[in-house]
């Protein structure tokens, strides 16, 4: 178990941004109207510029 723990803690370092440009986090909520009623959507994520992630819920 102690070694899964190490394997990701070095992996969220590495991720970080240590050798590049280091990720910037990005949300986003919106509210539309129209004839099916109300929508919301809302948005989380990440991108150094080259690479995007996200999660639209």
């Amino acid at each position: 178990m102690k070694n899964i723990a190490l394997i990701l803690a070095l992996g969220t370092l590495s991720a970080c941004g240590a050798d590049g440009p280091p990720l910037q986090p990005n949300a986003n909520v919106g509210l539309s109207v129209g004839s099916n009623g109300v929508n919301t959507t809302a948005g989380i994520g990440a991108s150094n510029g080259t690479v995007s992630l996200g999660l639209r819920l």
